[in-house]
């Protein structure tokens, strides 16, 4: 750990040692070019946050797995079996799957964000850097998990007889919006979470409740439009539904709400970086 941070405070310190002018201007710039110039140390943190997460653990890389696929079996048991929701005539398993990986990827990068400044206090305190690095490198560290549960989910979909078809070229796109819709709140949790170290544990709830306001144990299908394209405010919801339709061929094209859910995600980041900004200036001495 000693030598990530030293390497870290290296990069940072090639770089430039103290704040750029004009560095208190948070709601008139984003500076995304010092970002851009920093791309080195972004790499670092990142492959920094892969290692970190399976060092010492007795099934490694398995836990990126076992999370979705146990989950997957309780969803099964209460709510296809017992409660018997509808799944758009696609076996369920495989149905709350298909929904499970993406929103997994999304929790864990949300999760990592808010968190992200007051883990790294010791590198905050020590040098000037973009801030905005550490969260999103905590973000882009899940990627990994997110294609390693990815295989498991093409092989069931081989098992259940389910071929990838052309639509699988906007699985990239889908990724992106993951992407965004976890930055966006996480940038927010993350500059409150430096001044109310309460917020972290709002997370659990907050991740729960969206767990359940977002189609993964149930379709979609079951909302009458307009409500349907309404319900894509909720960024996850296009994510979840855009993901079945590109993997499962799912019978409605969820395109007005994956457009919905794209706006609002950027909404979100959009203020999520502007406020992160104005705040970053206070966040050593707070820290």
């Amino acid at each position: 750990m000693a030598v990530f941070l030293g390497f870290g405070l290296f990069l940072a310190q090639k770089k430039n040692g103290r704040p750029p002018p004009g560095g208190r201007r948070g709601l008139t710039t984003l500076r995304l070019r010092d970002f851009w110039e920093y791309r080195e140390l972004l790499f670092f943190l990142t492959w920094r946050d892969i290692k970190i997460r399976y060092k010492q653990t007795l099934l490694g890389v398995a836990w990126a797995v076992l999370q979705p696929f146990f989950t997957m079996v309780v969803f099964s048991i209460f709510f296809g079996k017992l409660a018997r929701v509808p799944s758009d005539n696609i076996p369920y398993p495989l149905f709350s799957f298909a929904a499970l990986v993406p929103w997994t990827f999304f929790a864990y990068s949300l999760n990592q964000s808010a968190n992200s400044l007051v883990g790294n206090a010791n590198l905050i305190q020590k040098v000037y850097f973009p801030r905005l690095i550490i969260p999103v490198s905590s973000v882009l560290s899940g990627v990994v998990d997110f294609f390693l549960a990815f295989v498991v989910l093409l092989g069931m979909m081989l098992f259940y007889g389910f071929r990838p078809g052309p639509k699988l070229i906007w699985l990239g796109p889908l990724l992106l919006l993951i992407l965004v819709t976890a930055l966006g709140p996480g940038l927010w949790l993350a500059a409150l979470n430096v001044e109310y170290r309460d917020v972290r544990y709002t997370l659990p709830f907050l991740t729960q409740f969206w767990l359940f306001a977002t189609p993964i144990a149930y379709p979609s299908s079951l909302l009458p439009e307009p409500w349907r394209t309404l319900y894509g405010l909720n960024p996850m919801a296009g994510v979840v539904e855009g993901c079945r339709w590109v993997l499962l061929d799912t019978p409605t094209t969820p395109g007005p709400m994956i457009a919905a859910s794209a706006l609002a995600s950027l909404a979100v980041l959009a203020g999520g970086a502007f406020y992160f900004r104005r705040m970053e200036k206070t966040f050593a001495d707070l820290i």
